[in-house]
C-alpha cells in the first residue's frame, strides 16, 4: 500500500508562471492510473514519491514505511525506496548491452543469483536473443521491456511508471498493455502509472486519479468517472464534448425524472438530487450515447432536437457528427451510409444519457 499525501510549490519565475502540488491518496496493488493533462503535475507526483524532488510538506507511506515526513524530517534517499521506476524515455545505459543495463540494476543481490535473476528477466521479457545489443540497436519496444525488466529486477516494493506507451505505435502498444497486465498479476505490488490516455486508463486501471493544476479532482474506478463526471472540467478531460448549460425546469423524485431547459427545447432526464428549480446546471452526455436519424418535418418526439449536420469525422469502427449547437453523435459507418446524404437531421438525447455535474 502506497500512501501519498504530497505539497510541493514553485515560485514563478520571469518566464514560468507558479505551480502547486497538492495530492492526498492511497493505492493498493494492482495499477493506479495519474490521468490528466500536460503540465498537471503527474510525473512530478512520481519524483516526489520516487525521492527525486523533496516536497515542502507532506508525508509518504509505503507498507507502513515512512519514505518522507516533512513534519519529523525523515527524508529516505532514492536508493533506500526500493521503487521501479520506468522513465518516459526509457534511461537506458546508452554504452551498455540490454544485459548489462540489467546487471548493473541488480547489483544488490550475490554474484550467483544476480546472474540468475538476469538470466530470467531477458527470458520472460523475451530479450534474450538482443541481450547482446545496445539500446541504440533495438526496437523501441524492446527498449520498453528492457527499461520494466530493469526496474522489476531489484524487487521493488513500487513499480513507477511514467507514459510507458508514449511514442509506440499501436502492435507495439498492445504488446506493453500485455505485458503490464502480466506484471500486475505476477508481482503483488502497487504500481503507479501516468498517462494521459483515456483508452490506457480503461485497459489497465483499478483505480483512477484525475489530476487537474496539482489538485485530485476525482477519483474512481474508469467506468465510474467516465459514467458520472464530478464537474464540466472533468468532463472536458474525458474528452466528452456534449456539454451544455441547463435549467433545471422540473423534479419529480417519485417518477424519477427532472425536466431540463436546454436553449429552446426541453428535455428529460433522471432524477437529479440535490437540484432545486430554476438551478443553472452543466449538464453532460457521451457522443455514442446520443442518437441521429432523418428530420421528416413530423412533430419532434420526446427528447429530440433538431440539428444541420455540420462536419463528419471517420473513425476506426465509427463516424462521428458533428451538429449545430455543439452536438457530437457518433454512430456506426453502415447506418450513417444509409443516411449521408441528408443535412437536417434530429438528435435524441435518451434520459439516462443526462448527467448533471
Amino acid at each position: 500500500m502506497i500512501e501519498a499525501r504530497i505539497t510541493k510549490r514553485f515560485p514563478p519565475g520571469p518566464d514560468s508562471a507558479a505551480f502547486s502540488l497538492e495530492i492526498d491518496f492511497q493505492g493498493g496493488p494492482g495499477i493506479t492510473v495519474l490521468f490528466g493533462p500536460s503540465g498537471a503535475g503527474k510525473t512530478l507526483a512520481l519524483d516526489c514519491i520516487a525521492g527525486f524532488t523533496r516536497p515542502e510538506q507532506g508525508r509518504i507511506l509505503l507498507d507502513d514505511q515512512i519514505l518522507f515526513d516533512a513534519a519529523s524530517g525523515v527524508n529516505l534517499r532514492p536508493q533506500q525506496r526500493n521503487c521501479g521506476y520506468v522513465f518516459q524515455n526509457y534511461a537506458l545505459f546508452p554504452h551498455m548491452t540490454l544485459r548489462q543495463n540489467l546487471v548493473f540494476a541488480a547489483e544488490r543481490h550475490p554474484r550467483l543469483e544476480r546472474h540468475r535473476r538476469v538470466t530470467e528477466m531477458l527470458d520472460r521479457f523475451h530479450l534474450t536473443e538482443v541481450s547482446g545489443r545496445r539500446p541504440h540497436e533495438v526496437s523501441g519496444g524492446q527498449k520498453q521491456r528492457c527499461s520494466i525488466a530493469r526496474a522489476l529486477i531489484g524487487s521493488p516494493r513500487l513499480l513507477l511508471l511514467d507514459e510507458p506507451a508514449r511514442g509506440l505505435d499501436a502492435p507495439l502498444r498492445i504488446e506493453l498493455y500485455a505485458l503490464l497486465r502480466k506484471v500486475r498479476s505476477e508481482y503483488a505490488v502497487p504500481i503507479l502509472l501516468v498517462t494521459h490516455d483515456l483508452e490506457e486508463c480503461f485497459e489497465l486501471a483499478e483505480q483512477m486519479l484525475i489530476i487537474r493544476e496539482g489538485r485530485v479532482v476525482q477519483s474512481g474506478s474508469p467506468r465510474k468517472i467516465l459514467e458520472q463526471p464530478a464537474s464540466a472540467e472533468v468532463a472536458r478531460l474525458l474528452g466528452i464534448s456534449n456539454l451544455f448549460e441547463a435549467e433545471i425546469a422540473g423534479l419529480d423524485p417519485g417518477r424519477n425524472t427532472s425536466r431540463l431547459r436546454l436553449n429552446d427545447y426541453e428535455l428529460v432526464g433522471t432524477y437529479f438530487p440535490g437540484r432545486m428549480l430554476g438551478d443553472r446546471v452543466w449538464i453532460c452526455a457521451r457522443a455514442e450515447e446520443l442518437s441521429a436519424a432523418v428530420h421528416n418535418g413530423s412533430k419532434l418526439g420526446m427528447n429530440q432536437i433538431p440539428a444541420k449536420l455540420l462536419r463528419v469525422s471517420e473513425k476506426p469502427q465509427s463516424v462521428r457528427l458533428e451538429f449545430s449547437g455543439e452536438i457530437s453523435v457518433e454512430m456506426s459507418r453502415q447506418e450513417f451510409e444509409r443516411q449521408k446524404d441528408n443535412k437536417e437531421w434530429l438528435v435524441e438525447f435518451p434520459p439516462a444519457a443526462l448527467r448533471a455535474l
